[in-house]
């Protein structure tokens, strides 16, 4: 069997390759072998011989002591393997070896992820195990797949990677709080993946790097190679597998380097909450009296531009955990979306993007090297990935107390619900599970009117235990920390998409910067009907016929109850589904049709 490869080579029975090729990573793989110090350096093999020092020397000054080369002494089908290389080192690499990549003029490394310009929900896998099958919640997130099946594609991915002339590997952590933090290993091909990873991930300092010691989990990219979808469990050419028991995790068929981000989540989705510490999709930025606010939402919310705020030091911009402590980022870097990205409107992302960072599938001018943001030839998901301390009033450690404040986006394009309510620890528990915004046209391809979206927590793609267990540790966290919570909608006011008009930034901000104030925390309320939510009757800066999604609607009352209605039912019939483990108070806590 012939199989082409992203570079023009072909590979020769890379599904059954030589026994002792997979010799090689076995050490990097078990844990066994600690990167340093390294049996291999010591002369223990007659395959490899170590780095000169000159060559560690080109290694940044953290990790001079930790970035090493191995290299065949002899002619023999054995890959570089490359530990903890420097930015720079990374970069040269990734010039040499892919033909496509490229440096924008601000210095960023242009790289590409081929057919896969985004994550493939739908070919996730959980192995499985016997140890964890009774914690997962099972279903159309985490699909079943065999121990037989993970097998096969671990092989075939060592295999294809003991292929390749060059070998990756990243260590690094996850999580600030050094209490709850794991330790990651990713073994990849693409020089770009290992700059990927080394941005998202937390830099070990170079005494936390000699130190390292085994992984507590590690991520396989073999993305290059495709997966055999006449495997049992497998339905396509990409495969992006998670074992908990062998705390491994193996890609096969997408180079998108958003699948090790958002794997290296759903790791942390499992492991966190077996410590008690609840693992979140959200941002979170910290006030300068040491005020910490939580931000939840979906594609097109808002959640990233108003969690930049320059007034309050930005934690994280997309994954944190909440313990005992306080809340923790889980990252050491940001992946924002690039797609219109302009220096007026959000400078701090845009200043973030010069040399360190890695711009992926993005539009650029050949001769000047200069980036379209407004390009989208490749696609719609263009990203920029780069450390977090690259953002001006970024809060380094990435750690804060516990949130004073926890803000749930959405966006309604039916122009119901209204543009800020408190919530009672039972509606917010409701409303967390439910998810809800709406795609409006321009989201997604296909969409050309508004679509209810629901995604449980807010992140259900990453999701592993139910539901239900985030969002009880939610409410425990809340109610003994006194938080309060926010619904706030970023979407249309005085109808529909198309008839009402989107709230506007201006307004939203206001609102924001009125909850931090504490301005909203005693203020006169009505009751919404259906949804039953306490809605400010006054707010700063924004108008109260704004407040009031009744008195906005420019059509009829009647229009507008029924649009209520409508809303409310759809909320209903997608809670249905967690009804078998969500309380009385929780059920009764939604909308009332």
């Amino acid at each position: 069997m012939l199989v082409s490869t992203a570079y023009g080579r072909t590979a020769k029975q890379l599904y059954h390759a030589q026994p002792c090729m997979l010799v090689r990573l076995t050490g990097y793989l078990s844990g066994k072998r600690a990167l340093l110090p390294h049996p291999v350096i010591s002369g223990t093999s007659p395959l490899f011989k170590s780095t000169s020092a000159s060559s560690k020397a080109r290694a940044s000054p953290s990790l001079t002591s930790g970035a090493q080369t191995l290299s065949p002494s002899i002619d023999s089908f054995v890959p570089k393997v490359h530990s903890n290389l420097s930015v720079s080192e990374l970069y040269r690499c990734a010039l040499r070896d892919e033909p496509s990549t490229d440096i924008s003029s601000t210095g960023a490394l242009i790289a590409f992820s081929g057919e896969k310009t985004g994550r493939s929900p739908k070919d996730k896998r959980i192995v499985d195990e016997s140890s964890t099958c009774g914690d997962v919640w099972w279903g159309a997130v985490n699909i079943k797949l065999s121990q037989g099946s993970f097998e096969v594609n671990y092989k075939s991915a060592i295999d294809f990677l003991n292929t390749r002339k060059n070998i990756y590997i990243v260590d690094g952590y996850a999580g600030w709080d050094p209490k709850y933090r794991l330790k990651v290993r990713v073994i990849c091909a693409r020089p770009y993946h290992a700059l990927f990873m080394y941005n998202m991930l937390i830099r070990p300092s170079s005494e936390e790097l000699n130190n390292f010691g085994k992984p507590d989990f590690t991520v396989i990219n073999a993305g290059q190679f495709p997966a055999n979808p006449l495997i049992d469990g497998i339905t396509s050419k990409t495969s992006v597998a998670l074992s908990f028991e062998k705390r491994q995790m193996v890609i096969l068929g997408s180079e998108y380097a958003g699948e090790m981000k958002k794997g290296v989540f759903t790791v942390m989705h499992y492991y966190m909450p077996k410590a008690g510490v609840l693992s979140l999709h959200s941002s979170a930025n910290v006030g300068p009296n040491g005020d910490v606010s939580l931000f939840f939402g979906l594609s097109g919310t808002g959640k990233t531009t108003l969690s930049a705020d320059p007034r309050r030091a930005l934690i994280g911009d997309d994954e944190h955990c909440w313990s005992d402590d306080g809340i923790f980022n889980i990252e050491g870097g940001c992946y924002a979306k690039a797609i219109n990205l302009s220096a007026e409107k959000e400078p701090e992302i845009f200043g973030a993007i010069r040399y360190g960072s890695v711009l992926e599938n993005v539009d650029f001018n050949k001769k000047t090297h200069v980036v379209d943001y407004d390009g989208s030839s490749i696609t719609e998901n263009t990203r920029a990935s780069y450390p977090i301390d690259f953002i001006p009033n970024a809060q380094i450690p990435c750690i804060g107390g516990h949130p004073k404040n926890i803000i749930l986006l959405t966006c309604d394009a039916f122009g119901v619900l209204p543009p800020v309510s408190k919530l009672t620890p039972a509606q917010a528990m409701y409303h967390f599970i439910s998810g809800y915004t709406a795609k409006i046209p321009g989201t997604e391809m296909g969409v050309v009117e508004p679509r209810v979206a629901f995604s449980a927590c807010f992140g259900e793609p990453f999701l592993v235990l139910h539901p239900v267990k985030y969002a009880k540790m939610l409410a425990e966290k809340m109610q003994e920390h006194k938080s309060n919570v926010w619904l706030v909608n970023t979407g249309w006011s005085g109808g529909p998409y198309r008839t009402g008009k989107r709230i506007s930034l201006k307004h939203t901000r206001a609102i924001i910067d009125a909850i931090h104030a504490g301005e909203l925390n005693d203020v006169e309320t009505i009751q919404s009907p259906v949804f039953n939510l306490k809605v400010p009757k006054s707010c700063t800066n924004v108008p109260n016929k704004v407040l009031d999604p009744a008195k906005a609607w420019i059509g009829t009352q009647e229009s507008f109850e029924e649009a209520l209605k409508d809303l409310g039912t759809k909320f209903i019939e997608n809670f249905k589904k967690f009804e078998d483990q969500a309380t009385s108070e929780i059920l009764s806590a939604g909308p009332c049709v």
